[in-house]
């Protein structure tokens, strides 16, 4: 098939003058940092040009709704093909048309759905490289999967990547009938598949995996110690489903991969001690809730239970560490809100998902602190191994495209960030969904109270309701108070995730209650009568009915919620309660000033608290992008770097370089192992003591660059500097004499290891690698912005507290 327009052969070509290129860590430390600044000068006029002319979601769709007519034409000589003919058809079409019939016929046959005309427009948008907004229920799982088949019969290698496991499987085999018609192969990956299933997954022309598996796998592979350990291939199109959550939301964590270093020690003692500390008298949190200090009596408390010691002295600087590092779990990680306790383990809840990561930790001793808190045993420290953003993994696909409900809002983000574009598809249906203004109460109590109210009232007529919940804790609080009003309810969150399916088949069901945590993120839909109920029945009662327990930090969150409601010109409705308490206020807008109307039920009807809820929602999402960004600015050199590493890497690893390498460096000992050893041997023997070093010196190198940026606000404050241009300067001068270094440590470990003819003995040159790896869940600028954090860390220099 031939796709329209070279650049789609070759990457999304029409980048914006804003995203550029890495600068190699060789040019000048002045040079490289000043290039992190983005492009300025013409550039950024005609970008800013280019933004006021061009909106997102304005690209002009008339290309595509002109095919039409001919993809219809085609409609009743595809149906007398037999399905081996409609599989050379799909193989020789050379036109989108052609191949968005075929794709159509394809989908009639095997699923019994016939691609509307707005479903074969999201496939075209998607086949030009564009994001693809279309509406909930609109068909964009089908959509994408004819768009996927196209880029695979056109020789393309696919991704097609998905925020969760389970939407990845469930739409890799709900997909698959079409694929095998149309004469291509499909495989997915989860959290639980192995190595093996992995690779095989991988060798399909269309892969479905969560964008965290395949950030994972490239990780693993950049350690691989043979070629053969590797199962990740060359990416080449990345198809993004809920392509906002994935390029926007997810981008702020980056994917970060840690080795076994030592056995866990849970430090019980110091959990014991924050257990006796109050909040007020012995610890204050900051406003953002991302900080905890101990007061002058909180102090006391923990040097008096330490046996009278002074904590502020450098003999005593560890035990304030993990004491600040306990106070840290106790007082700003809750459970069933950060993580959940399933038997014996601590498992931690994706914030932007409502699910379990299953494979993921806190950063080292913070982990070990919530075990003690939680009184479980210590599972292994590691440190950390490599890491990688979302914006580099998915910026290494020369095609980049995708689909979601809500890209428009996020169109100059996805444009800067990744140069693409939102094409926005009108819907199938008009929708009739009736949005009502929020709710906002006093207090948290008096909105539960009233969400209860409206529950009962709303059950009482047989319409189903969804409630969607910000986190565990508050989805299990509300089940249980509509429970005590009999009420009845099914939960869905991280705790029984794996019912999703079930859950959700019902829950458009006459009379069923539905609470849900980040029902936002879960990718399906809702049918109006369930399973196999009376839709039109919901239909007369007005269809599903969404409540919302408090607006999300993004408004885009806020309308795929309200989404789950009108699918495909159905009947429903929406409704957001809010509070005072609510944390989008208390964080976002701490200084609002207290209503001045409510009602005896806490009902705020002045205009202005309104005003204040989403000016706290528009504060919220200007921290969230500058978090992405400094994400992005802080490690666009650090990819950089690590590339010219792994291109090293790549070579030690296929190639005998690292023993001609060694042989001119130690050719005494060449000569005297090539007596009694055979070359292939020691090919392999040098390979591996290389990659040991290689890969130490880059972990030690990001080791060296977490604990510099940690500090260079500071620094930078104080001497009137850009901490961004500091960083770049210590991270340019860090990296001149990485590959020095390994070198020299692998030339001693060359002269050292024992080497016989069955190999090196690794282990004796205490060249062992970690016995097992996991991967960690960081939050990359956990404490603000730059000057944030900077003026944080002055004050708590100066108002730490002294031993009386």
């Amino acid at each position: 098939m031939k796709l329209p327009g070279q650049s789609r052969r070759t990457g999304n070509q029409d980048a914006p003058d804003s995203v550029d290129s890495h600068v190699p860590p060789t040019t000048t430390a002045a040079a490289s940092a000043g290039s992190a600044a983005g492009a300025s000068g013409a550039g950024g006029v005609r970008n800013r040009v280019r933004r006021f002319l061009q909106r997102p979601g304005t690209a002009d769709l008339s290309r595509y709704s002109k095919l039409l007519p001919q993809i219809a034409g085609r409609e009743d000589r595809l149906r007398e093909l037999t399905d081996e003919e409609l599989a050379e058809a799909a193989g020789d079409a050379v036109q989108d048309a052609e191949f968005c019939a075929v794709g159509r016929e394809a989908a009639r046959r095997v699923l019994g759905e016939r691609p509307f005309d707005v479903q074969l427009i999201g496939s075209m948008a998607m086949l030009a490289g564009q994001i693809a907004e279309m509406a909930t229920g609109e068909g964009k799982t089908l959509s994408g999967a004819i768009a996927a088949a196209g880029y695979a019969q056109a020789g393309r290698s696919v991704h097609v990547v998905a925020v969760n496991d389970y939407l990845a499987r469930r739409d890799a085999e709900w997909m698959r009938p079409v694929y095998d018609l149309l004469g291509v192969t499909v495989g997915w990956i989860d959290q639980s598949s192995t190595p093996a299933e992995r690779r095989s997954a991988y060798q399909a022309q269309v892969t479905y995996a969560p964008v965290s598996e395949i950030g994972f796998d490239v990780l693993r592979d950049r350690l691989a110690v043979s070629v053969d350990a590797m199962v990740a291939t060359e990416p080449d199109v990345a198809l993004i489903d809920e392509a906002d959550s994935v390029l926007i939301d997810e981008a702020r964590v980056p994917l970060v991969l840690a080795g076994t270093a030592a056995e866990g020690n849970a430090d019980l003692a110091m959990a014991a001690i924050v257990r006796r500390l109050r909040r007020g008298a012995h610890y204050q949190i900051d406003e953002d809730a991302r900080n905890v200090t101990l007061t002058d009596a909180g102090a006391r408390v923990a040097e008096e239970a330490l046996g009278d010691v002074d904590l502020y002295t450098d003999e005593h600087l560890d035990a304030l560490t993990r004491l600040n590092v306990a106070l840290h779990a106790h007082a700003l990680l809750q459970r069933d809100v950060d993580y959940i306790v399933t038997g014996d383990k601590v498992r931690l809840v994706s914030e932007s998902r409502g699910r379990v990561a299953w494979l993921q930790r806190l950063p080292d001793g913070l982990h070990a602190a919530v075990e003690a808190k939680e009184g479980l045993n210590a599972t292994d420290t590691g440190e950390i191994l490599d890491s990688i953003t979302i914006e580099s993994l998915i910026r290494g696909y020369p095609t980049v495209c995708g689909m979601t409900g809500t890209a428009v809002a996020v169109g100059e983000q996805l444009r800067e960030f990744y140069g693409v574009e939102v094409a926005a598809i009108t819907p199938n249906v008009p929708c009739v969904r009736e949005d009502e203004p929020d709710r906002i109460y006093l207090t948290a109590e008096a909105k539960e109270k009233a969400i209860a109210e409206q529950v009962g009232q709303t059950h009482a007529t047989g319409r189903p309701v969804l409630i969607g919940t910000l986190d565990v804790a508050e989805s299990e609080r509300l089940a249980a108070r509509l429970e005590r009003e009999g009420l009845p309810c099914v939960v869905l969150n991280a705790k029984n995730d794996a019912e999703e399916a079930a859950i959700i088949a019902e829950a458009g069901s006459a009379g069923a209650i539905t609470v849900s945590t980040q029902m936002a993120g879960r990718g399906t839909d809702i049918k109006l009568g369930g399973a196999s109920g009376d839709r039109e029945q919901i239909a007369d009662l007005g269809g599903l009915q969404v409540i919302g327990t408090g607006r999300h930090e993004s408004s885009r969150l806020d309308n795929q919620l309200r989404g789950r409601a009108g699918r495909q010109g159905d009947p429903g409705g929406s409704v957001f309660f809010a509070s005072m308490d609510d944390d989008l206020v208390t964080q976002y807008a701490p200084d609002a000033a207290p209503p001045d109307e409510a009602d005896d039920d806490g009902l705020i009807s002045d205009q202005g608290t309104h005003w204040m809820l989403g000016h706290a929602q528009r504060v919220a999402e200007g921290v969230n992008l500058e978090i992405h960004r400094n994400t992005w600015r802080y490690n666009k050199l650090i990819e950089e770097q690590r590339r010219i590493v792994l291109d090293h890497r790549d070579q030690v690893l296929r190639t005998d370089v690292a023993l001609r390498t060694l042989g001119e460096h130690c050719p005494e000992r060449l000569e005297e192992l090539s007596e009694t050893v055979a070359e292939d041997v020691l090919t392999e023997a040098a390979r591996q003591i290389t990659l040991f070093h290689l890969d130490r010196g880059w972990a030690d190198h990001i080791a060296d660059l977490a604990d510099v940026r940690e500090g260079i606000h500071l620094r930078a404050l104080g001497r009137g500097l850009d901490p961004l241009d500091q960083f770049h300067k210590e991270a340019v001068r860090s990296f001149n004499d990485l590959f020095d270094e390994a070198q020299r440590r692998s030339d001693e470990s060359f002269k050292s290891v024992p080497i016989t003819k069955d190999g090196a003995d690794l282990g004796a040159g205490d060249l062992k690698r970690p016995s097992a790896t996991w991967t960690y869940l960081v939050q990359d600028n956990p404490f603000g912005t730059d000057i944030e954090r900077a003026v944080r860390s002055v004050g708590r220099l100066l108002g730490r507290p002294r031993p009386s």
